[in-house]
């Protein structure tokens, strides 16, 4: 209380003159009507400005959890369309069916979000992403990973909290492609050149395709599910035998400005390596008679 004392004593005058100020700004604005309106338009640019700026502001620290939602909801209607287009050519007239149907293969998938806490995406023969998802999290290799703009690679090493991914701008990487509306498929690789784009070997050469064509996962694996958008026809040409066509594929993936992916888990996934192992192991047994 004594320092307060002391201020208001040492500097009264200054806050006389302020209180002075203020009581005549006050009459000014409220008994003039010309310098009230002029106030009151000046206090509300003031205000909306202000509004605005915390608009933009809130806006900003919100675009991760934007940019979350939309890489969820982008593989969310990538399965559904694939799963309407297979109900659609099977159902009749009823609608339940064509619902029901979608809704039972969905549950054949899980899917965990994860982030891209290590990306190494150059035009180099061995890029890799490291995400901040592991074993604990129920994440296996060989579990397929897509983000918002569509296939991104495959797990091929987890620990405990973080795996390593393969992603399709690796030289390793072949991922069974297929041409959406036309069922011809091939296996998608990089030539470690162009970070945008791939190519898509052994598509038939009656096939009926042309650019802009989406290319997407064929499901002829355990890995990924039909219908994950990969990328658009950019070019076509002739494999090195001259017997098929060998497409020259724009990815939908942005590698280098990549954070936010899904990694996909199929629930017969298991299932499916156990089979191959025996169908391998059976077939050295006979290899050996």
């Amino acid at each position: 209380m004594y320092f307060l004392l002391e201020f208001i004593r040492k500097y009264y005058y200054v806050l006389l003159f302020l209180l002075l100020e203020a009581v005549s700004f006050f009459m000014l604005f409220r008994f003039n009507s010309f310098q009230g309106s002029v106030w009151f338009t000046s206090a509300n640019t003031v205000v909306a400005e202000v509004n605005r700026l915390y608009s933009e502001a809130a806006s900003y620290l919100n675009l991760r959890t934007v940019n979350r939602r939309l890489t969820d909801e982008n593989l969310r209607l990538s399965l559904e369309a694939d799963k309407l287009r297979e109900a659609l050519k099977n159902a009749t007239r009823d609608t339940s069916y064509t619902g029901q149907t979608v809704s039972e293969l969905l549950k054949d998938y899980r899917i965990v979000p994860a982030e891209v806490v290590s990306n190494s995406s150059a035009p180099r023969a061995s890029n890799y992403l490291v995400i901040n998802r592991g074993k604990n999290d129920g994440i296996q290799p060989e579990m397929g990973v897509v983000g918002g703009g569509g296939v991104v690679g495959i797990v091929y090493l987890a620990g405990p909290h973080y795996s390593l991914v393969i992603p399709v701008t690796n030289r390793k990487s072949s991922i069974s492609c297929r041409i959406r509306g036309q069922r011809y498929f091939g296996y998608l690789q990089w030539d470690g050149k162009n970070m945008l784009t791939a190519y898509l070997d052994d598509i038939p050469r009656y096939a009926k395709i042309q650019k802009g064509d989406v290319v997407e996962t064929s499901g002829y694996s355990a890995v990924f599910p039909p219908g994950i958008f990969v990328g658009r026809i950019a070019g076509i040409g002739n494999s090195p035998d001259g017997q098929s066509y060998k497409l020259r594929v724009n990815l939908g993936t942005d590698f280098a400005n990549l954070r936010d992916v899904n990694i996909i888990a199929t629930t017969y996934k298991a299932e499916i390596d156990t089979l191959r192992t025996q169908a391998a192991r059976q077939l050295n047994a006979l290899s050996d008679i």
